[in-house]
């Protein structure tokens, strides 16, 4: 199809459905897939987004359109992207998880099993369309399984959301949040690994100090 752009040495199952059509008014109908893909069967990507090198899903994965996607997404089984969303590079999205439409995912965000973002503050109202606003998980943080986002909110640099979490507030950067409502409880250079006895994160804590001093 003349729409469709996929990358030399990609590999894609004959189950899985490359530029599903929309029922959506969208700017453009082209499809760019970088090189090296692996696309697993029943996934569904749809036209009209770009995405970089080394794409990689599990099964059953979708990816609506007008999405814009850096180099080596690596997404797994069951998991959605929704339209109008910006992932950066080295992302990964775990399974089942749900990624709203207007959400952005910055460089080396990762998102545990069963994640869900919300991006509607009051559902089923008549000027919803208008103030849908997805999170922001920026560069390097990590959110973890069964964690709920819910609109708007900020995710720090480098922070880390534990299991189970429901964030209704912004969390600053490199902190450790969680429970109901999510809240912070330490920060990343605080956690130790129980068996070297060595800072869980030591080598990412001179790109947090850096950032933290630009804020």
């Amino acid at each position: 199809m003349k729409n469709i752009v996929i990358g030399k040495k990609s590999e894609i199952d004959k189950r899985a459905i490359i530029g599903q059509k929309t029922g959506r008014k969208i700017k453009s109908r082209k499809l760019s897939i970088g090189r090296k893909a692996k696309i697993r069967s029943n996934s569904v990507i749809y036209e009209g987004s770009k995405i970089g090198n080394n794409l990689e899903t599990g099964h059953n994965v979708l990816i609506r359109e007008e999405n814009v996607i850096g180099n080596n997404l690596c997404i797994w089984t069951n998991s959605i992207i929704d339209y109008r969303c910006k992932i950066g590079n080295n992302v990964k999205i775990q399974n089942n998880c749900y990624v709203a439409q207007f959400t952005t995912i910055e460089d080396d965000a990762f998102l545990g099993p069963g994640v869900v973002i919300a991006n509607d503050r009051y559902p089923v109202s008549p000027s919803t369309p208008k103030y849908l606003k997805g999170p922001v998980i920026k560069k390097g943080a990590k959110i973890g399984a069964n964690v709920t986002l819910l609109p708007g909110v900020t995710i720090g640099e480098y922070s880390l959301i534990g299991g189970g979490a429901v964030v209704v507030s912004d969390i600053p950067p490199g902190s450790v949040a969680f429970g109901n409502p999510a809240a912070v409880k330490k920060t990343i250079d605080q956690l130790i690994n129980p068996y070297s006895k060595k800072k869980v994160y030591a080598k990412i804590l001179p790109k947090l100090k850096k950032i933290l001093k630009k804020k």
